[in-house]
């Protein structure tokens, strides 16, 4: 559920990949700067800067992951290129409504360090099935804090499920606690559905069909029999949403720094050193890019396009195997309408559209600033898993999700669309399904100067989505770092730590799975 963020708190990440540098703690928190090698010299230090030539580093990818790295990198020192596949600076992970969950620190910090002030204030939510208003869910930060998972049963307003079937999630708490986010964890639960999780667990199927079905649908965008039990897990529900763009101040900042942006550079292949195995060049069609480091921050599909076209990356088993992957379809559906309807909340979840996918519908008045004083209502619906809008023309899509929207929202029916905007994302968003674990990549490669990012990369961050996908990019720039041994680290935050229940419990746990 939305308000389930206790039951989803995971482990801190404790990087131990970084032994190579002095001064670099494991400790988060205390990550200390060593810069040059650390000599306590700084008039010296300053003077080599000058003197030595920029290490070049080329970013591939313009979302979150990539422009968490190259925005790091500009800061300790070094030559930084980013090249934009042709989507558009941003556009990676810039598909629809960006929502930002409460626990995750990174971006916030990010934010602050850049003097903008994008957020909207913590919103409440609501969740609809099929049958209607199902879920309720109110600011939790401004109730009392009850332990987990006492908290979302008390304070979560359930229209319409009965006490009984609430219950029935009781006993998935054995499965969060034995959930913690090691590489053991997501082999054990990657292999099975989410509809078999909560079967195995004794969810009701009212509480499956009515709350966590629809649930998954907009949060892992796919029917629960489509999301790997792992994922389910791993995933946190805290949102706020912005009502101002990020990437645009966030990429004048970069510029400002040095950082090179260059749009309509699709990656065709890398040079690399038959020696060293180390990459050389990055090669977009007729045109090479010299580096010391390479960070790929790009999606599932965008990737799976470059191996194909690779004599380097083909014959890598780490990239044959992402080919095995999947990306799901997005349809995003901006509409003005003639006159003021009432949307029950700024954002709300919506599902039982045939069981074949999800959307989020938000009140763009409530949220966004340019459109704070409109008359008319102005609103946005994503869908996710949407294979079967995505080839309708613009009218077909809007007159089906005015179909569709109006089981949730009064008087939509009668008022007239004066404006649309449609979006077509093909495979954009990162599919999760059961098995996809073993295909996924980690943060270094076969090659020692080339370092993976994004929200489908392995990491023991805990975090998903946008700030998986920033935290990827700050522990991409750290390897970068690392490897060419200048610049400081960056901190990078944990998420919140577990209570102090949780973590005895997954203490007893482990013992336990250690002594069988």
């Amino acid at each position: 559920m939305l308000a389930m963020s206790k039951w989803f708190t995971l482990t801190p990440f404790m990087s131990n990949s970084f032994s190579k540098r002095v001064g670099f703690s494991n400790s988060p928190g205390s990550v200390r700067a060593h810069v040059n090698g650390g000599g306590d010299d700084t008039n010296n230090s300053k003077n080599n800067d000058k003197k030595k030539k920029k290490k070049k580093v080329v970013v591939v990818g313009s979302g979150w992951a990539g422009l968490g790295a190259a925005h790091h990198l500009c800061k300790q020192g070094y030559d930084v290129t980013v090249l934009d596949g042709g989507d558009g600076i941003g556009s990676p992970d810039n598909v629809g409504i960006e929502g930002f969950w409460y626990p995750y620190k990174n971006i916030f910090s990010l934010v602050d360090e850049l003097g903008i002030k994008p957020f909207t204030s913590w919103t409440k939510s609501a969740q609809y099935s099929g049958e209607g208003l199902e879920v309720e869910f109110p600011v939790y930060q401004e109730l009392p804090q009850l332990p987990t998972p006492l908290g979302t049963l008390y304070h979560t307003q359930f229209v319409r499920l009965p006490l009984v079937d609430r219950l029935t999630s009781l006993p998935l708490m054995a499965a969060v606690i034995d959930f913690d986010n090691t590489d053991v964890a997501w082999k054990k639960y990657d292999s099975i559905t989410a509809r078999e999780l909560f079967k195995r667990f004794g969810c009701s199927e009212r509480l499956y069909q009515d709350i966590f079905g629809p649930l998954l649908q907009v949060g892992l965008f796919a029917p629960a029999e489509q999301c790997s039990a792992a994922a389910t897990l791993g995933l946190l529900y805290y949102l706020t949403l912005a009502h101002q763009k990020i990437f645009e101040p966030w990429v004048e900042s970069l510029k400002a720094k040095g950082c090179e942006m260059l749009e309509d550079k699709k990656v065709t292949d890398f040079n690399f050193d038959e020696e060293t195995g180390c990459v050389t060049e990055v090669v977009c069609g007729n045109e090479t890019y010299s580096v010391d480091a390479v960070v790929v921050a790009v999606g599932i599909t965008s990737l799976q396009e470059t191996i194909k076209k690779s004599a380097a990356l083909c014959k890598r088993e780490e990239f044959l195997k992402v080919l095995n992957l999947a990306g799901i379809d997005v349809v995003t559906v901006k509409l003005w309408l003639d006159r003021k309807v009432a949307i029950p909340n700024p954002s709300n979840a919506c599902a039982g559209f045939d069981d074949l996918f999800g959307c989020t519908v938000f009140d763009l008045n409530v949220i966004h600033d340019e459109h704070k004083d409109d008359t008319e209502t102005v609103l946005e619906a994503d869908f996710y898993h949407a294979n079967e809008l995505l080839p309708l023309n613009d009218e077909l899509v809007t007159e089906k999700v005015i179909s569709y929207l109006s089981k949730y929202i009064n008087d939509l029916e009668r008022a007239c669309v004066v404006d649309k905007e449609i979006g077509r994302f093909t495979k954009r968003l990162t599919h999760f399904f059961p098995g996809s674990y073993k295909s996924m990549m980690r943060g270094s490669t076969s090659f020692p100067n080339l370092f993976m990012a994004g929200d489908w990369i392995i990491t023991r961050h805990g975090s998903w989505l946008q700030e998986k996908s920033y935290v990827t990019g700050l522990e991409a720039a750290n390897r970068v770092v690392d490897y060419l041994e200048e610049g400081s680290f960056a901190k990078v935050i944990p998420v919140e730590e577990d209570e102090p229940h949780i973590e005895a419990l997954r203490s007893l746990n482990r013992r336990l799975n250690e002594g069988n």
